[in-house]
Formats: C-alpha cells, sequence, structure tokens
C-alpha cells in the first residue's frame, strides 16, 4: 500500500507542481563551489517546486529502482548473504558502473545497509585480488558473480573511490572491507602503480588523463571523456594517502581535456577521444556523441558546482545546451556527429533527457528551465532499459536538488 501511495502521488506531480511560473531569470552558477562554502543550488525549487514535491519524487524514484517490481521496475537485487547487485536489465549483466553509481546514490541518500550490500557483492565477485588485474575490478559479471571481462572500466574504479571517501564520512569506518577510507586508497595506489603484463595505471603517467581501460596495448591509449572526473580528483588531491600533488594536475588535464574535445559551434563530445581531444576513430559507436557522452554535461556541472574553477565551462554548457534546445525540446533525438549531423535518427532517451538537464547548474541561460522542465515530466523509467536511464535520471534528480553533495571523511 505505501508503494502504491508513493507512486500515486508521483503521477501526480508529474502534471503540477507549486507554481506553473517559468522563471524570467537564468540559473545562476556559483561564483565559488560548494566545496568552500557548503550552498549546493537547489534549482527544482528555484523553478518552483515544494520540498515536498521534490522529496516526494525522490523517495518514488528510490522505491521503484531498488524496491519495485522484480521484472519490471527494480535494477537493485538483494542476495543472501547480505549482498546485493545492481544489474543491466538489457545486457543481463552486472557493471562496475551501475555498482559505483548505486552506492553513489546509496551514499547521498544515508542508505547504509544498501550501499553494504552493493559494495560487500562488487568487493567479493567483481575484485581480483591476485593475478594480472590484482587490485582492479573486473568490469562486467554475471548474476552468479562469475566475470564476463576480468579487466577494468575506468569509470567504475573512478566511483568507487569517491563513493568509500563519502561513506567514511558519513558513517564511519569498520572493519575489513567496511573500512571505506583504507579501501578507497588502496584502489587509489593501484591506479597509480598497477604494472604486469596485462595492466598499466589508470591515468597516464605523461599526460595525467584518465585511460578507456588499464590494459597494456591500444584501449590505454585513448580515453573517455565522460570518464573525466576533475571534481573527484580535487577530492582525492586533499584526502588520499599518497600522491596528493598528482591528482592536482589531473584535475587541471581533465578540464583542458573537455576544452580540447568539445566541438566550438555545438559543445557535443565523442563517446572517445585521443588524448589531443579529437574524436577516436576506433569504431561506430566510438567517434560520435552517444550514451557515454550524454553524462559529459552533468560532470562538467558537478565540477562547476563543487569547485567554480572554469568560467569555460559556464561558456561550454550554454553552447551545449543551445544546440539541443535549438533541435526542440521533445523533440532531439540523441546520437551526433560531434559537428551537429544526426546518426542513425535514434531514439530519445529518458537518460539522455536527464543529462541534459542536469547540466543546467553551469548555465547562465534561461533556456535551461526548459530542460529542467522536460526532465520533471519524464518518469522514471520500467522495463528493458530502466537500468542505465533509471540511474542518470536518478543522479539528475539528486543534483538538481541540491542532494548531490561533498561528505568529508575525518
Amino acid at each position: 500500500m505505501l508503494k502504491f501511495s508513493l507512486l500515486f502521488a508521483f503521477s501526480l506531480l508529474l502534471t503540477t507542481r507549486s507554481t506553473t511560473a517559468q522563471p524570467t531569470e537564468p540559473p545562476r552558477p556559483p561564483a565559488e563551489g560548494a566545496f568552500f562554502t557548503g550552498e549546493y543550488p537547489n534549482l527544482l525549487a528555484e523553478w518552483g517546486l515544494s520540498t515536498a514535491e521534490i522529496q516526494a519524487r525522490i523517495e518514488s524514484t528510490f522505491q521503484q529502482l531498488f524496491y519495485g517490481n522484480d521484472a519490471t521496475e527494480r535494477i537493485y537485487y538483494p542476495v543472501e548473504p547480505n549482498m546485493a547487485y545492481i544489474e543491466d536489465i538489457n545486457n543481463q549483466d552486472i557493471r562496475s558502473e551501475g555498482m559505483s553509481y548505486g552506492m553513489m546514490i546509496a551514499v547521498q541518500l544515508d542508505k547504509q545497509a544498501e550501499f553494504n550490500r552493493l559494495w560487500t557483492w562488487a568487493r567479493t565477485y567483481m575484485y581480483h585480488e591476485a593475478g594480472a588485474w590484482a587490485g582492479y575490478f573486473c568490469w562486467h559479471a554475471r548474476t552468479d558473480g562469475s566475470c564476463i571481462d576480468p579487466n577494468p572500466a575506468s569509470d567504475g574504479e573512478i566511483w568507487f573511490v569517491t563513493a568509500l571517501f563519502f561513506a567514511a564520512a558519513r558513517w564511519g569506518n569498520g572493519d575489513g572491507i567496511y573500512n571505506y577510507q583504507a579501501e578507497a586508497n588502496s584502489i587509489l595506489r593501484t591506479m597509480l602503480t598497477a604494472d604486469t603484463p596485462q595492466a598499466t595505471t589508470l591515468f597516464n603517467l605523461d599526460n595525467q588523463l584518465v585511460v578507456f581501460v588499464p590494459q597494456k596495448g591500444a584501449v590505454s591509449r585513448f580515453t573517455n571523456p565522460s570518464y573525466q572526473a576533475p571534481h573527484f580528483y580535487e577530492l582525492w588531491a586533499r584526502w588520499a594517502d599518497q600522491e596528493n600533488d598528482f591528482w592536482t594536475t589531473a584535475a587541471d588535464a581533465a578540464r583542458a581535456h573537455w576544452r580540447a574535445a568539445a566541438h566550438p559551434e555545438t559543445g557535443l563530445m565523442s563517446n572517445y577521444t585521443t588524448f589531443a581531444g579529437e574524436p577516436m576513430l576506433w569504431d561506430s559507436y566510438s567517434a560520435v556523441y552517444y550514451a557515454d557522452a550524454w553524462r559529459i554535461g552533468m560532470m562538467i556541472a558537478l565540477d562547476t558546482t563543487w569547485f567554480a574553477a572554469d568560467d569555460w565551462q559556464i561558456e561550454q554548457t550554454n553552447r551545449y545546451l543551445r544546440f539541443f534546445h535549438n533541435l526542440g525540446i521533445g523533440r532531439y533525438t540523441s546520437q551526433f556527429q560531434i559537428d551537429g549531423t544526426p546518426v542513425n535518427n535514434q531514439h530519445r532517451s529518458g537518460g539522455h533527457t536527464a543529462m541534459n538537464a542536469a547540466a543546467a547548474p553551469a548555465s547562465t541561460d534561461v533556456i535551461a528551465w526548459d530542460f529542467i522542465e522536460e526532465f520533471w515530466e519524464t518518469p522514471t523509467p520500467t522495463g528493458r532499459y530502466r537500468y542505465y536511464d533509471g540511474l542518470l535520471q536518478f543522479m539528475a534528480l539528486l543534483q538538481l536538488s541540491g542532494n548531490f553533495r561533498i561528505y568529508a571523511p575525518a
């Protein structure tokens, strides 16, 4: 009955809000980041939603994705003893991306039980204790815990580390794998020291950019703009137990890479790029703006919100959102060449819609409110594609409501 009531209340919120007036003033990105001020913008409230409306949406999204119908709604599946995984429903596997996103959502919502279940599953089944990939996580696995590919996906490690630091701050450190801070530092050491016949460092030590895959050979010779996380590296520079200067340099390198990778007119970036920022001609997916690249707007806005370190990010966000606004709210599709040429008439995506809205905190253009309205009117997904779209929508919801926050360990 509780679940039904929450979902019914949420269905009403899709068609009503406290005020119907669209703000006439654009968002105002912070002059000083939240790391220094402790102030996180709540654009949903500025748009006209009440605290109750926002909280109801957060709660209903959590209940649906974590505890909704097994077959059509949830992506979080508890298993015994005291574990859980986030499943990519479409691909029927478990990915370090989804596990780390799930942990970040859990720590932001102060859900330690869910966090620990996810971390225990990842640490038990995905983590390599020894061998060629020691210290890394396999990037995807089956629901029985067996690894499909042993090599890592770099973004999984990056999000694991930051979620673990936040967990240490919110709940304190326990024993073994629940000494969150020690676990985060252990992964950081692997990132910068891995060297086996197969594995290499997660960051290129010459240019300080995250590599696509830390595997010796071609896949470690290019990067992914959506993996750049200078706002996380800034925290690591302050909290890591070693190599702090490296993380400061890595934050600068990541911001510079976004500048190099963004098309000067559309603001689009490709899914994968060379270290110099050019679209990576690897396969049909790599050189276009598509599902990986959707996340870049969110990552830039998080960096602006937390550290406000680069005024170019505001120019970039305005340019990027203007490209999609010119195509038409409710009409733009999801895959393009970075010059704006559509590719394959791809369908619209709730995850893409969410990530465009999540870029709004770094915008000074009044059109940003149109993307927030589009996001709010998009329901939490059900069915085959609920994994990726659902996670992206949830993270956008937290960011736009001022609930994607820094928690500093002691």
